[in-house]
């Protein structure tokens, strides 16, 4: 019925004029002749100016918030510029979602008047988009169903070509670090910790010749029986580590193809921009690296909030890469280096990949291991020699997982 050119109005007319012209020459109406060609003759005008006289139309979408997390609700507006030499009657529009997009995308389209006295008329459309997978995805094209001014006739068009909207993993609201204090927590602690301490946060050290007197630590002196010298200690930002391991051994073969697609590989995704943002907000110096240490963003400082939303899009498009997760290169990364926390998410977990991460916890202040699927005993291995484990299976309570992760006990959650 798509293809049928006429709507329901327009085909009872045809129909009717049939049946007159029938009944004219049956019972020898003159009259019913009059009556047939009449409604043929409309019918048939309505189909040729529809087909025949041409009207220009483009659209412009935007999207309130432009760059969109799944599971957030999305305002689109789509502004239609049409112009058309006839007054066009009412009809109905339509957008083309891809999977992973769900709205109320169809709608009643309005008429308009005569472009030739007004020009061209913009008509707004507005209506809201839910996404509910990563990725960039097409919106549109817009379709319109427009019908004649007598409404006997109808015309499908595609209006403008599709938009891109890009959605961003969700950030998940994660709790404070309240365990560490000082040097081994970001420099919101640190700062918090030392007020009020005074000279207490000044290092003593040797006298030496052009040292201004007004610098020398009486106490520190008389205790050493030499003349020493307050020096400011020097405050460096603590750094932390999520590695997010996108090796195609530890995900289905889903994850490979496009975002969205491997509900592990997600949840993994939204567990790395949810930690980073949770570090960031403490006042850590956060880089997020792949597990052979490439950097998946540019390090964000501390407290930088739009770094966090630079992230976030960045990884809209992330996925997993045709590799084998090897975790041997991100224990040589760290042999021999201090680090604040290290928070490592990773999919498949066995009993090798525990023992061979069995240095890393003694080379951090927070080691934290993430995976969404441990195989066997992995977890409880891996979690003797200092990481502090959880798994994170799709559908997880990952604010829950991470307060039982990170508390002092390192205490795991039960599933």
């Amino acid at each position: 019925m798509d293809r049928w050119p006429l709507t329901l109005r327009g085909t009872g007319a045809l129909a009717l004029g049939v049946v007159c012209f029938i009944l004219a020459h049956e019972f020898v109406v003159p009259e019913l002749i009059y009556v047939s060609v009449l409604l043929l003759v409309v019918v048939a005008a309505s189909v040729v100016t529809l087909s025949v006289i041409r009207r220009s139309e483009s659209v412009h979408r935007s999207f309130v918030p432009d760059v969109a997390t799944v599971g957030q609700e999305v305002s689109v507006r789509a502004q239609v510029q049409i112009r058309s030499p006839l007054p066009v009657a009412q009809g109905r529009w339509r957008e083309a979602l891809p999977p992973g997009m769900t709205g109320e995308v169809a709608g009643t389209f309005p008429a308009t008047a005569s472009g030739v006295r007004l020009g061209a008329r913009a008509i707004d459309l507005l209506y809201p988009l839910t996404p509910t997978q990563r990725g960039i995805h097409p919106v549109g094209p817009l379709t319109v169903v427009s019908t004649d001014p007598f409404g006997f006739a109808r015309r499908r068009s595609t209006v403008g070509d599709v938009s891109l909207l890009t959605v961003a993993p969700q950030v998940v609201e994660l709790g404070a670090l309240t365990d560490l204090p000082g040097e081994a927590g970001g420099s919101m602690h640190s700062t918090t910790n030392q007020l009020g301490q005074g000279a207490d946060n000044l290092i003593p050290r040797h006298y030496v010749p052009g040292d201004s007197m007004r610098r020398i630590h009486w106490r520190a002196s008389a205790h050493r029986d030499e003349l020493m010298v307050r020096q400011e200690e020097q405050e460096t930002t603590p750094e932390a580590v999520v590695v997010l391991d996108r090796g195609s051994t530890r995900w289905a073969d889903e994850a490979l193809r496009a975002p969205g697609q491997d509900p592990g590989f997600e949840i993994a995704v939204t567990a790395c921009v949810s930690v980073a943002a949770r570090l960031v907000r403490e006042g850590y110096r956060v880089t997020v690296i792949d597990l052979d240490g490439v950097e998946l963003a540019e390090p964000i400082e501390g407290a930088d909030a739009s770094g966090v939303d630079r992230l976030v899009t960045a990884f809209a498009s992330l996925t997993a890469q045709r590799r084998v997760g090897d975790v041997i290169p991100l224990v040589r990364l760290f042999a021999g280096v201090q680090t604040g926390p290290l928070v490592l998410i990773t999919g498949r977990f066995d009993e090798m990949d525990a023992d061979a991460l069995a240095a890393l916890p003694h080379h951090s202040s927070l080691p934290v291991l993430l995976t969404t699927a441990p195989i066997h005993d992995a977890a409880d291995r891996a979690e003797a020699t200092g990481w502090r484990v959880a798994p994170i299976p799709p559908g997880t309570d990952l604010a829950a997982v991470w307060i039982a992760s990170v508390d002092r006990g390192g205490r795991r959650v039960a599933h």
